[in-house]
């Protein structure tokens, strides 16, 4: 058991939105270290959702990482031989990183060309409450739903 909680590293907010969250987005997509590529990728896809959707694109990225984001989750415990899977809520910032990670992965398994098209594909999906990721949530809530009997046994 750790002594004392690690130090919250603050993230710098991105230059176009200003957004803390934004640049934690770009962290999860960046691939080799090349940040300033995935923020480039990150703000074309940005730029399409725009076209698309004529809306605000960061109210609509903000829409869309809400629809993905899990509120419960299952894990599994053992108990006296048998495996249970046990629904627990999810702490605040776990659900923003899952919401992202979901939106990020379900975007690269997407059909298109070039990612920023993809990414932007995703986006606007989720933020309809359709697409991949949002899928994956809703899975992930009927699958806690399922198990509600066994929330007793606190992991």
């Amino acid at each position: 058991m750790r002594k004392r909680k690690p130090k919250v590293r603050h993230i710098a907010p991105d230059p176009r939105f200003g957004d803390p969250l934004v640049t934690q987005f770009v962290n999860n997509m960046m691939l080799s270290g090349k940040k300033s590529t995935a923020l480039t990728v990150f703000y074309e896809a940005m730029d399409i959702v725009k076209e698309k959707t004529n809306e605000d694109e960061h109210a609509v990225w903000k829409k869309a990482l809400n629809n993905a984001m899990p509120q419960v989750e299952v894990r599994s415990r053992r108990i006296g031989g048998a495996t249970f899977q046990i629904p627990t809520e999810i702490r605040a910032k776990r659900k923003i990183s899952i919401g992202m990670k979901w939106l990020i992965r379900f975007a690269r398994s997407r059909s298109g060309k070039g990612f920023a098209e993809k990414m932007a594909a995703e986006l606007v999906a989720a933020s309809k409450g359709e697409g991949a990721a949002v899928k994956r949530k809703e899975d992930t809530h009927k699958m806690a739903e399922s198990n509600r009997a066994f929330a007793h046994f606190k992991v």
